[in-house]
């Protein structure tokens, strides 16, 4: 277990890397190299290989190798059969011993077999080949496991790009358009590697699968709520995916306890906001509050949230945002020790709490989205999507969520969102 969180962190903080030195401006060549280094050293792959895509030639050129020797083909043809099943495949991971049917596994055979190449991973930017990676066998030679074969195909992602964007600024005169929207993809790519983590990070607790990423799509909205700009909105979320990473360091008998834990296993998994800070803060994250809202996420208006015990303004207010999301999302899913509570309870929940755990405007915005979208306002479905129709349209919760926030304040003595307070809620009819 200790190996594999190990391997787990290692290879976060490798993607992490590895999009900081593909954002870089820095040799391409030396780009392609780092970025090798990187795959290989997450996963302890002992050999392999990183082509670059000539759409004229129809060929792979190899930019980097490890430990393929100098027999291996350096340049490796392509028929259109085989561009066309690459694409069809997209950016997944072909295991070239269940590949032998495509002309290029069978012109290449000796060569991929020779050296052990086990995985050939298509890089696909915008459905168009732009290069490969080769993978040898592993250092432990236990065949890859499905989540080693996604954390490749993250970080083939982020080498695509790479090649991509080199392939575009030989032209970028007449491609500007196209260069945006490779900004565009390398956004993408790492808000997709990013939930790929939180779903990493929820693999631990078979009793809370999905929290970290339900935690992501109810902070962003929030965020939306607070008509938050689309980047703000974005980092929102992102914090919302990544706040429970320190847990990767707890032990999963812990988390998968059937029971309420002793005061021993509490102060353990108390400990996940200040490692997920630390393993955070390192990296070099597009949204620079993510570490922030990992730490302090636990933490409460009135002063009695941990770690640190902070009181209202010393709160960072993303970590209030993703508080919040957090604490609807304990609420509304099943625990190995009790069951969700019902809606209505959850609302009066919440309405009770704020001004004591929560930022009374966040919860003003969060029922309020959630009204929206069940008088119709809001077409999304954004609640029912995460929370089931039977229950978002439980029997009399519309009347409640508005009494709710008919008797919302927008502030507290405890917290200030207008420079003069004001003294009634707003009035949702």
């Amino acid at each position: 277990m200790i190996e594999d969180r190990t391997k787990l962190i290692h290879a976060f903080g490798a993607l992490a890397e590895l999009g900081s030195e593909v954002a870089n401006k820095n040799s391409f060549q030396e780009t392609i190299r780092t970025s090798l280094h990187l795959i290989s050293g997450a996963l302890a792959i002992m050999r392999g290989g990183v082509a670059r895509y000539s759409r004229y030639g129809h060929e792979l050129n190899m930019l980097a190798v490890r430990g393929l020797g100098d027999d291996f083909p350096l340049s490796l043809s392509l028929c259109l059969e085989d561009e066309r099943q690459f694409i069809a495949n997209g950016l997944n991971a072909i295991e070239t011993s269940q590949a032998k049917v495509l002309p290029f596994f069978q012109v290449y055979d000796r060569s991929l077999e020779s050296r052990k190449i086990e995985l050939f991973v298509p890089l696909v930017v915008r459905d168009e080949i732009v290069g490969a990676l080769f993978l040898g066998e592993k250092a432990t030679s236990l065949p890859y496991t499905t989540y080693e074969k996604e954390i490749i195909c993250a970080m083939g992602r982020h080498i695509g790009v790479a090649i991509a964007q080199r392939n575009l600024m030989a032209e970028i005169e007449r491609h500007a358009e196209e260069n945006r929207k490779l900004v565009d993809d390398m956004r993408t790519t790492y808000n997709d590697t990013v939930k790929a983590f939180a779903t990493a990070i929820d693999c631990k607790d078979k009793y809370t699968e999905g929290h970290s990423v339900r935690v992501g799509k109810y902070s962003e909205i929030i965020a939306t709520e607070l008509e938050w700009g689309p980047q703000e909105v974005e980092g929102a979320a992102v914090a919302g995916y990544l706040h429970d990473v320190g847990k990767l360091t707890v032990e999963r008998k812990i988390i998968n306890a059937p029971y309420r834990i002793n005061a021993k296993e509490s102060a353990e998994l108390n400990k996940h906001p200040g490692v997920g800070y630390e393993i955070l803060l390192p990296i070099h994250h597009p949204y620079t509050n993510v570490p922030l809202a990992a730490k302090y996420h636990h933490e409460r208006l009135d002063g009695r949230g941990y770690p640190d015990g902070l009181y209202d303004r010393e709160i960072p207010y993303i970590a209030k945002l993703v508080n919040l999301a957090d604490s609807f999302d304990a609420m509304t899913t099943d625990r190995p020790y009790k069951a969700r509570r019902p809606a209505a309870d959850v609302v009066d929940d919440l309405r009770r709490n704020a001004g004591k755990q929560f930022a009374p405007e966040l919860v003003t915005a969060f029922l309020r989205g959630m009204l929206k979208e069940l008088t119709g306002d809001n077409k999304e479905k954004r609640f029912r999507k995460l929370l089931g129709r039977e229950y978002m349209e439980a029997e009399g919760i519309v009347p409640i969520l508005r009494t709710a926030l008919n008797e919302m304040t927008p502030t507290s003595p405890l917290t200030y969102i207008n420079s003069e307070p004001q003294a009634e809620g707003p009035t949702i009819l």
